[in-house]
């Protein structure tokens, strides 16, 4: 099972923020998109989970042409994304949060609330689950973003920018997190994140843009010491 994008393009008055791009995600892989700021990585993203209508192109779950549909269809065709800021109900406890995302789905309280405080312990948020999440830490919040997505049970999650603003050791806890999401969910993830340590070390596939254009993809390896990927966007010193 794949998620695909073929030839997606996105224009916003006179700029084009997305130019034939195609992507590629494959259920049980970890891919990451790249690129300096305003490459188009949030717009292409925003159009695989339908919160944008691309211009010209098409958006594939295998066979199934899910260009068209409502916002609502996307998750239904199991892809889910998480924002660059997370949106909580800052006066609701963790639980209380987690909870929502299956009662949204027609899960029963009583059932909607087990299934919140196992997706809690998944993600070692177990003992914040009776906490008001306006007294989180950044990094708890962000975990507290991915187990609603995942109340959805998605088959291809799509994470923007999941390691802002996190610590070195957060930001590594974050990693083992999303590595064991994928197995336990078997879902392909997409992660965009300037964090090029994570990236590096979570993913088996980087596609890089640029200027709304795919300029490179290949392993970490590759992009590493891709010559067009250093001087658009790594640096002639990256990670050496």
């Amino acid at each position: 099972m794949h998620l695909q994008a073929q030839g997606v393009t996105v224009r916003f008055g006179g700029l084009v923020a997305v130019d034939e791009v195609s992507l590629r995600l494959e259920r049980g892989e970890i891919l990451g998109l790249i690129g300096p700021n305003g490459a188009g990585k949030t717009t292409l993203v925003n159009v695989l989970s339908g919160f944008q209508r691309p211009l010209a192109g098409t958006i594939f779950v295998d066979e199934r042409d899910c260009t068209g549909l409502p916002r609502h269809g996307f998750p239904r065709a199991g892809i889910v994304r998480t924002f660059q800021a997370v949106r909580l109900f800052r006066g609701l406890t963790v639980g209380e949060n987690v909870e929502a995302g299956y009662v949204a789905q027609g899960l029963g309280r009583a059932q909607a609330r087990r299934r919140a405080l196992e997706i809690l312990g998944e993600l070692r948020l177990a003992d914040k689950a009776h906490h008001v999440a306006a007294g989180l830490s950044y990094g708890e919040e962000r975990r507290v973003g991915l187990a609603r997505a995942l109340a959805v049970n998605p088959r291809f999650l799509l994470l923007d920018e999941p390691a802002a603003g996190l610590a070195a050791a957060e930001a590594d806890e974050l990693r083992k997190v999303i590595v064991e999401v994928r197995s336990k969910y078997d879902c392909g993830v997409l992660v965009i994140e300037h964090n090029m340590a994570l990236v590096m070390n979570l993913c088996e596939r980087i596609q890089v843009l640029d200027s709304g254009k795919t300029i490179a993809a290949g392993t970490p390896a590759q992009i590493r010491s891709d010559a067009r990927v250093r001087r658009a966007y790594l640096g002639p010193d990256a990670l050496q």
